[in-house]
């Protein structure tokens, strides 16, 4: 019997709403004390420098203000779990988007201050169930702006390894990416013979096999919620983990080493 594919968690969108806003007023209040020198400093990134890594994060919120701006898409709306199997498909565009963007706008601050006052304000009256055209098709307002906790976190965590600067990571950005990711997983090697902890904010199934139904599972992974978003995002691999002791993996079918990462 074929296994089922779970479905897409819920998510509070009050709780979602004021995450995306929080992350990245985080960011917003950081990049104001950034030097010219840091600002010219590699990522890792490709050639990105922090200064482009930082332009994208505006992206990030504005890509909501964009498409709110623009009239409602016809077709089916793209599920949250499809999400991130479609990033790679336009990261191209998306790079050269994030270098126009950095020539055209010189003001870094004065970026944000536009990005985030436009944002709030486009925000406010917009409803959840208000369809967008993003890059990956139609989607509904309130699944795009879970996509943003992934992208939010994701690139200040980046932005934190490149300057040091330790921006906070907001308590619900973290879980909302952390579980659509988690959930991501369980999607693409649908099963329940592994199971992979990331406490406090995820427990999925995956991987085809014996069935667990009581007691410990047979197999197990466990690691914390930000080395599972490095994980799935490939900004570490599955050996490194092993070896730095982030992850603890227990059975035949702990290897998650074939199916990472999810999204880059």
């Amino acid at each position: 019997m074929p296994t089922a594919k779970p479905r897409a968690r819920t998510y509070d969108s009050a709780k979602i709403r004021a995450a995306v806003t929080r992350q990245f007023g985080q960011v917003h209040g950081a990049i104001r004390g950034l030097t010219a020198e840091q600002l010219a400093a590699p990522t890792g990134l490709g050639d990105w420098t922090v200064r482009e890594l930082a332009v994208h994060l505006t992206m990030t919120v504005e890509s909501v203000s964009r498409c709110l701006d623009e009239p409602e898409p016809a077709g089916r709306p793209t599920g949250l779990l499809e999400y991130p199997q479609l990033t790679a498909g336009f990261a191209e565009a998306v790079a050269e988007h994030t270098q126009g963007v950095a020539e055209r706008k010189p003001d870094l601050v004065g970026l944000y201050d536009e990005v985030a006052e436009r944002f709030e304000r486009r925000l406010a009256d917009a409803t959840d169930g208000r369809l967008l055209a993003v890059r990956s098709g139609a989607m509904r307002l309130a699944d795009y702006l879970v996509t943003r906790t992934v992208e939010l976190v994701v690139h200040t965590d980046d932005l934190n390894r490149a300057t040091g600067l330790g921006i906070p990571l907001e308590r619900q950005a973290v879980a909302a990416c952390t579980r659509l990711l988690a959930d991501t997983l369980a999607a693409r090697a649908p099963g329940a013979s592994t199971e992979v902890r990331i406490p406090p904010y995820a427990v999925v199934q995956c991987i085809e096999g014996p069935r667990h139904t009581r007691g410990t599972p047979p197999n197990v992974v466990e690691t914390d919620p930000l080395t599972w978003i490095r994980l799935a995002t490939g900004r570490t691999d599955w050996q490194s983990a092993l070896d730095g002791a982030k992850v603890a993996a227990s059975g035949e079918r702990a290897d998650l080493a074939a199916l990472l990462p999810l999204m880059s």
